[in-house]
């Protein structure tokens, strides 16, 4: 009697896992490669045979002759303590945000280092997006002031003409989704490669 009712119960159990653990992710996955490939695929950049990032994914550059992206608070394992955390910033297996308060001594010591930098390097303003950090840290763009901000420092670095390397990132600036749909962006990424190219040319 017992197996007589728990029969359909099961019977619906693995339909169910079938059809919501199987079937449709696959039926998903094939939808998207049909429909939008490069997304599906990961939006990776290629460089001949070897690829070199995402357009979705920030990486961390540090040398004064690129574009830098915004802050990223993403962390990894301490190699001599697996216990306790280390900051590794863009760690994409890792992403999130610091969840710091806004009272927090360690966010209010970073920032102000950031800006302190910043400031150093140019008197220019100061954009938010250059020292806060996304709730992702993986953000692979930064707003176009900050971009601009960013153009004398890489001039003297690699003895490139201002003008230029203004035109390089105006030409590399995304539009916010049909006119209104989130805010103007410039992929780092996308404008070091062009900035390299620029540069052996």
């Amino acid at each position: 009697m017992l197996i007589k009712a728990l029969r359909p119960a099961l019977a619906h159990v693995l339909a169910l896992t079938l059809l919501t653990g199987l079937v449709l992710p696959l039926a998903l996955t094939g939808l998207a490669q049909g429909l939008f490939p490069e997304a599906a695929r990961g939006s990776l950049i290629v460089q001949g045979d070897r690829i070199i990032g995402s357009r979705l994914i920030g990486q961390a550059f540090s040398a004064p002759g690129y574009f830098h992206p915004r802050p990223s608070a993403t962390t990894e394992p301490d190699p001599k303590d697996p216990s306790k955390q280390i900051p590794t910033p863009y760690a994409a297996d890792n992403s999130g945000g610091s969840n710091l308060a806004p009272t927090s001594k360690a966010l209010l010591d970073r920032v102000r280092s950031d800006v302190a930098e910043l400031r150093a390097e140019s008197p220019a303003p100061i954009p938010a997006d250059a020292v806060t950090t996304s709730g992702s840290g993986l953000d692979p763009d930064i707003s176009p002031a900050y971009a601009y901000r960013q153009v004398p420092r890489i001039a003297r670095a690699r003895h490139l003409d201002e003008a230029k390397l203004r035109a390089l990132v105006a030409a590399h600036l995304h539009r916010p989704l049909l006119g209104f749909i989130g805010e103007p962006r410039v992929n780092v990424l996308e404008l070091n490669l062009a900035l390299d190219a620029a540069a052996a040319r």
